[in-house]
Parts: C-alpha cells; structure tokens; sequence
C-alpha cells in the first residue's frame, strides 16, 4: 500500500505542525525557569515530554483513520493528537493550564483528551491498552464501525497490562491496533537492559496476531503497515501490533541531562531527522517545489502561532472551580 502524492503530503504537513509546536512549547517552557531549573515555574509548569522525532509513527497510522476511531496515547501525546485531528487552539490552552483548554487547564500535556475526535492519553505506562481494548469491544458489541489504536513506549511491553490486552484482543477478536514507539530508551533505560527479546513485534505470535515491524522511521512504510492492520481489523480480522524503530531528538523530559545517551548518538539522530528526509522525498517523487515548501511551512507556523496566542490570551481558571467536573 504506497500513500498518494496527497496523502503524502499531509504527513508531511502534521510532521511540520507537530515539529513546530513542540518547538514554541520548548521554548516558553523555559520561561521563568533560569538561572535555576524549577519544573514548577514559567507559564507551563510541570513535567514536558516532547516526541520530535516520533512524528512518522502519528501520521503513517492516522493518515488512514476516520474521526469514530479512537486512539489512546502515552505521556508524550502531541504528535499523535495532531495528526488525530484535536483542536490545537484548545491543546495548547490545556498545556498553559487554561479555562479555555480541552479539560479547562485541569489535564496538562500528560492528559490531553478530545471527544469530538474520540483521543485520549495518560501520563500511566500501557494505561490506554485497557480503554482501547474496551473502546474496541464497545464498537464489536454494539456493531458500530471505527477500531481502536493503541500507542505505547517500547518499555511499556513489560507492564502486565501489554500482555492481558494482547491476549484479550485476540480472544475477542477485536478492532484494536496496538503501536510500539520504539525510541530506545525507557526514561534513561536502555531496551537492551530491560527487554528479552530485540524486537516486540514477535510477541504477536504468542497471541495469534499478525506483527510489523518497521525498522527506519519511515512514515510510508509505517502507512503501508498500518493500512494493512486497520483495513484487517474493519473487516473483522482482530487485532495487529506494529512495532516501530523511532527515536526521541530530545530527552525523556524538558531538563533530562541525557548524559545516559552514548556519545555521538544524538548527533546520529539529528542527521536522520525525519522531516527533511521527507522534504526531500516529495522532491523526487512529486517535483516538490521550494514556493510549495515554504508556503506549507508558513501556513502549519501561522496556524501554530494562533493556538499559542490563544492559549496566552486565555485566563486561568478560578481556583474555586478545582473540584468541578472532576466526577462527570
């Protein structure tokens, strides 16, 4: 399955949109947090985990979903919320603490959830296998379309919660895909120190499930997986995993030193980026030209630029309103 000349360029479009509004969220992080780092100070407190780097494995998946699928995603959501489809204006309000955000301020980055375009993530290791496994036995149950996605970190395959999912997807024979982001690192843990086996997607095989495994961050070769998995799974086929080579270009947090990395490999992963990798791809395949390029570019700015203003311009909520809506 080979993604047209549009679709391809919409790939490159939420790459760009995902880049640059992790790129402004990195930079007003650090405001109010010099000389000293407090993680508590500057217009976005908190922890912040960014997934430049990781774009590929949102777009090459999303490109195929329709606004009734649902997705649940991991502590470093943005990509894959953008390619979802999540209003960015209220995204990027809920990461400033806003009234305005998605859940009023009250989820932060870690716990992005839009209903409209049924996404949500946890800050929990493999805590969205279960809710997936459920939105998918909701549809099968009640004969609805849609199939349910499932991001997890490479370290999560070792939670109990991996295994109990997988086995119940294949039971129920259920509309769920499961997506390993392998970046390499769990925190600051190396795959190699923590995990058996060198590649998850032969763990597909214990639970009578087909298992992908795309070994270069590439997004159409993530596209041709994925189209595969989620057209098997419409069709009553059950489940898939798909296990991805990626990498984060920053730390497992804003502040992580990374002085765990081996030296020369972050060097390694910049020269690998995936985004000019698919610049230069369009220009080969499509005769991409430099007036496209920087009109796209200047478009996925101007629209990134907005929700950050919005999410400024919003006010905070007032402190009486903590405990509302905390029970829905």
């Amino acid at each position: 399955m080979t993604p047209s000349k549009e679709q391809q360029i919409w790939m490159y479009e939420h790459m760009l949109v995902s880049r640059y509004f992790e790129e402004r969220i990195e930079e007003i992080y650090m405001e109010g947090k010099s000389p000293a780092f407090n993680m508590a100070n500057g217009p976005i407190p908190g922890e912040m985990h960014l997934s430049n780097g990781q774009e590929p494995c949102a777009v090459g998946v999303c490109a195929h979903l329709l606004k009734e699928d649902i997705v649940t995603s991991t502590h470093r959501p943005h990509h894959v919320a953008i390619a979802k489809g999540v209003d960015l204006d209220k995204m990027a309000a809920e990461i400033f603490g806003k009234k305005t955000g998605l859940s009023g301020g009250r989820g932060g980055h870690m716990h992005i959830f839009d209903a409209a375009v049924n996404f949500s993530c946890s800050g929990i290791i493999a805590e969205g296998m279960g809710p997936a496994l459920g939105a998918a036995l909701s549809r099968q149950l009640q004969k609805k379309a849609g199939v349910a996605v499932s991001y997890l970190g490479e370290g999560a395959v070792n939670q109990g919660a991996f295994h109990e999912a997988l086995n119940l997807a294949s039971v129920w024979k259920l509309p769920v895909i499961f997506i390993i982001e392998d970046n390499a690192w769990g925190i600051s843990v190396s795959k190699s120190d923590s995990t058996a086996v060198a590649h998850n997607d032969v763990r597909a095989a214990a639970y009578g499930m087909p298992g992908y495994r795309i070994s270069d961050n590439d997004p159409n070769a993530i596209f041709a997986a994925a189209g595969e998995a989620i057209e098997n799974a419409r069709n009553g086929g059950g489940p898939s995993l798909i296990e991805i080579d990626t990498y984060r270009l920053a730390g497992h947090f804003m502040g992580d030193a990374e002085d765990y990395r081996p030296e020369g490999e972050k060097e390694a992963l910049f020269a690998n980026d995936p985004i000019p990798k698919m610049k230069i791809q369009l220009v080969n395949e499509f005769n991409w030209t430099r007036s496209e390029d920087d009109a796209l570019i200047a478009k996925t700015q101007a629209r990134v630029d907005k929700a950050i203003q919005f999410a400024r311009d919003s006010e905070y909520p007032n402190p009486e309103e903590a405990m509302e809506k905390v029970f829905v």
